[in-house]
């Protein structure tokens, strides 16, 4: 006869719900991250193309031809810049970000164009593990190059 207090019969079932709620959690965790990952690349990319369009904010009839064939292209303008950046964010497919601003575009040196976009992210799954939104920041530069 057995005794009664080596009686194993039952104490499986706490172990696989806890198990469960743990591999949920994970589960959770990862989406929430992965979706902050790829809102992150979708603005940076955003951001990308914007400040590509910033850095070609110049008119062609100002670029010059020195004697040795070199190119030289006027010194960019903060003003137009952000005109030529504003122009490209109305044009641009930005469906799906939340509270879109442009932050900032300029250019610093006078050859490169400055942007800097922010965007609120949610999660898929809000859970008392994973914040209810933050505010994503991305700044990038863009230089255009005449050859």
């Amino acid at each position: 006869m057995r005794s009664r207090g080596r009686d194993d019969e039952g104490s499986i079932l706490p172990l696989v719900a806890g198990y469960g709620a743990l591999a949920l959690l994970v589960v959770l965790l990862v989406t929430a991250a992965t979706s902050l990952y790829l809102e992150r690349k979708r603005l940076l990319t955003l951001a990308d193309g914007a400040a590509l369009a910033g850095a070609e904010a110049y008119e062609l009839t100002d670029l010059t031809v020195a004697p040795s064939g070199a190119i030289s292209r006027p010194p960019l303008d903060d003003a137009a810049v952000r005109a030529v950046v504003e122009q490209y964010l109305a044009e641009a497919p930005v469906q799906g970000f939340e509270g879109l601003q442009l932050e900032r575009a300029e250019s610093e040196d006078g050859s490169s164009a400055t942007v800097r976009l922010s965007s609120f992210w949610r999660p898929p799954v809000v859970t008392p593990f994973v914040p209810e939104g933050i505010r994503l920041d991305v700044t990038t530069v863009g230089r255009s190059v005449l050859g």
